[in-house]
């Protein structure tokens, strides 16, 4: 591999609503991901196929992506009789092994049409109905959502589904990082003692992906979390993570007010991470190869997550 193409494995890009095909071969993505807007006036044939296109065109397989935790955050739905019920609802209706039932109905549809990441589950803990990320949890406390998380990795690794806990090192009662900054001002250990322990159990079932959010913990670190060297260490080191560690969306104002994009994205791989969830890829790819050309980083750290993302890609069965 070039590169060029290297470091487009390492931008998870946001569909582009124009010159997909044009932005896929000049960048080479790792994946796209498909929002709302990309559904919007077809049928779930003609998804499979425009995606099919995607794919004759991509030398190394896109693995493709779309937000479908279920209720508040679904993507393809508007396409369905029935939406994609939260896992908050599923729970209270029939515990685990309700969202179990849905997770394999869900993830044999969107693999139908050429979906392989979901963008679940959330691995976040919440027990206050008040707090924004609460309707996205099952509301219960760590022991329980620990086993949930467990069990849905599990069950993901058995479909070859991708799966990615979301949003390390955990969300925990704060404000919402799509609209401004977000400190979390608790100790690491509490988050040790509660909010670890769903990834920590969903990373002994065999995680394929970890998402980390924007929120800045100065117990960790004094930078966003999806910057920060820190968080990766606790994730390789500490809970012995060997997937794919992703970005949340580049775009969230709980990133936009720290940093810019193209120095976000040098940071977060100087940082350790594997995957950038990006619309700015047009300026971030030929900065970062710059930064490759000019030694600021080595080509050795590009490969080190370019191999983590095709085993990811080969284990959900997309490379041959």
């Amino acid at each position: 591999m070039t590169l060029e193409e290297k470091v487009g494995q390492m931008i998870f890009a946001r569909m582009p609503s124009a010159g997909q095909a044009e932005a896929l071969e000049t960048y080479h993505f790792g994946g796209y991901i498909l929002f709302s807007r990309d559904y919007e006036g077809k049928n779930l044939e003609q998804v499979k196929e425009e995606i099919a296109s995607y794919q004759s065109l991509s030398k190394v397989p896109l693995l493709m992506a779309s937000d479908e935790e279920g209720g508040t955050v679904t993507r393809i739905s508007q396409l369905l009789e029935t939406p994609f019920t939260s896992p908050l609802a599923l729970y209270q209706a029939g515990g685990i092994e309700a969202i179990l039932s849905d997770a394999k109905q869900k993830t044999s549809l969107l693999k139908g049409v050429g979906i392989y990441a979901g963008f679940f589950p959330v691995a976040d803990l919440s027990t206050d109905p008040s707090s924004f990320i609460y309707d996205r949890t099952i509301g219960q406390d760590a022991k329980t959502t620990a086993d949930y998380i467990g069990q849905l990795v599990s069950l993901l690794k058995e479909e070859r589904f991708a799966s990615t806990l979301k949003h390390f090192p955990g969300y925990g009662d704060n404000a919402d990082s799509h609209t401004d900054l977000v400190h979390d001002n608790r100790s690491l250990e509490e988050l040790r003692a509660n909010d670890f322990l769903p990834f920590k159990a969903g990373i002994e079932a065999g995680a394929d992906s970890i998402m980390v959010s924007h929120n800045i913990v100065p117990a960790i670190d004094d930078v966003p979390s999806s910057i920060s060297p820190e968080i990766n260490k606790i994730l390789r080191n500490e809970l012995g993570f060997e997937g794919v560690i992703m970005t949340d969306d580049f775009d969230m104002q709980g990133l936009v007010q720290f940093v810019d994009q193209d120095t976000g994205a040098l940071q977060t791989i100087q940082a350790g991470t594997d995957m950038i969830l990006s619309s700015s890829y047009a300026s971030q790819i030929p900065y970062i190869i710059e930064q490759v050309k000019s030694g600021t980083i080595t080509e050795e750290r590009i490969d080190q997550s370019v191999k983590r993302i095709l085993g990811m890609k080969y284990d959900l069965g997309l490379i041959k």
